[in-house]
């Protein structure tokens, strides 16, 4: 680099600022990370965009209103505040994001994401998928989360009733069958189930059971179990069609429902549930699309 563009370099920074500059920079790597670095990296990314930036934002926000206050008392003029703060707005404008204000999927597509993988239903009598499929208005509520980029939440009529009892949901206590061949990695049922609509939870996940799949060597994750449901235990083999557990109404959830997804990561070995990378998920033997969407009426083939 000559000495008039080092120059040229130097005064632009010292307009922009130090600081503003390197939070430009991890910004703008941090974007590129999810669309188009993905994987585990994405993911953090996608972490830090939502969920620690928009913290950070706001503090410099407050902390730019008191310095400005300052200068009007003062009587001087700082450019710098006004470079600051539109900074401060940048790392704050994800939290729409967060907020569902702006609706916006984990911008991964389904083509070229691998492995996905179909399996058997779990379970054997009619359901409804709750949430499911690759869309926000399917599935608004996973697909805003790489680790649950492809997840479903299926229930069974009745259900959405508003009522506080959850004997008086269909799925509740039915029996969940392992969809795939593999390893139980991780098996949990001493959560107290909660009241439907209390959202008074403990655990985001519930009672769980884990699988590590042979056939990809990913990991399989079912969750909101009921409690003391749970048939099998970390280190057992299962198959399709295997019971694992009843549907129950523990964790983060608003009434009984099963919650199942596939992701990459050991999910006993990532930070947090959010931080890992979500994958397809297919269903074989069902009367139906093979990645059912909100709203429909799931039959297996075999009852």
């Amino acid at each position: 680099m000559d000495r008039g563009k080092r120059v040229i370099l130097i005064k632009s920074l010292s307009k922009v600022g130090l600081i503003n500059s390197i939070l430009i920079v991890i910004v703008l790597f941090l974007w590129i990370s999810v669309y188009f670095i993905h994987g585990l990296m994405g993911a953090y990314a996608w972490a830090l965009l939502k969920m620690i930036l928009p913290i950070i934002g706001f503090l410099g926000v407050l902390l730019n209103m008191i310095l400005f206050i300052i200068s009007v008392v003062k009587k001087k003029r700082n450019n710098k505040l006004w470079v600051n703060f539109i900074v401060n707005l940048v790392l704050i404008f994800p939290i729409l994001m967060t907020m569902n204000i702006i609706r916006l999927a984990y911008p991964n597509e389904i083509d070229g994401v691998e492995p996905s993988i179909t399996v058997e239903f779990p379970f054997a009598e009619e359901t409804v998928v709750g949430w499911g499929g690759d869309t926000v208005e399917n599935n608004l509520i996973h697909v805003i989360w790489p680790s649950e980029r492809w997840a479903y939440d299926f229930v069974m009529e009745p259900f959405d009733t508003g009522s506080k009892n959850n004997e008086d949901y269909g799925i509740w206590n039915k029996e969940v069958y392992s969809s795939v061949s593999g390893v139980v990695i991780a098996a949990y049922d001493d959560e107290k189930d909660i009241d439907p609509v209390s959202e008074e939870f403990i655990s985001l996940e519930g009672n769980h059971v884990y699988i590590k799949i042979d056939e990809t060597g990913t990991y399989l994750l079912l969750n909101h179990l009921n409690e003391g449901s749970v048939t099998v235990k970390e280190g057992d083999r299962v198959n399709p069609g295997d019971v694992i557990g009843r549907v129950g109404n523990s964790g983060s959830t608003s009434e009984p429902h099963l919650h199942i997804h596939h992701q990459r990561q050991d999910p006993t070995k990532v930070p947090h549930p959010i931080l890992a990378e979500g994958l397809p998920l297919y269903f074989e033997g069902i009367d139906g699309e093979a990645m059912p969407k909100k709203g429909e009426v799931v039959l297996p083939s075999i009852q």
